[in-house]
């Protein structure tokens, strides 16, 4: 398979993907953007299910608290792609 025949079945999947959600997210009269939240969050409890706790040795749980407690960072490449319109805003894609 060439490299842009497999790019192009990945993008008509995407596409099929995205409409059948939206079209989901309509008969439950939900946005889009509600839906696949919903649907994200509960995979993530799928996946988490058995995962109760989590132990760490003391000297990643030092680093996991010291991550924790640490300043937040300025990351303006993540601020300015979440301030652009998502796929999810209503309108189809190109």
């Amino acid at each position: 398979m060439s490299h842009d025949h497999e790019n192009d079945s990945i993008r008509k999947t995407g596409l099929a993907s995205y409409r059948r959600s939206k079209a989901d997210a309509r008969d439950r009269s939900r946005s889009l953007s509600d839906f696949v939240l919903e649907s994200a969050l509960g995979r993530a409890e799928e996946t988490l299910a058995d995962r109760h706790s989590f132990s760490l040795d003391a000297e990643k749980w030092a680093a996991f608290m010291a991550a924790l407690d640490a300043p937040t960072r300025d990351l303006p490449r993540l601020k300015r792609l979440l301030s652009e319109p998502s796929i999810f805003s209503g309108r189809d894609p190109a």
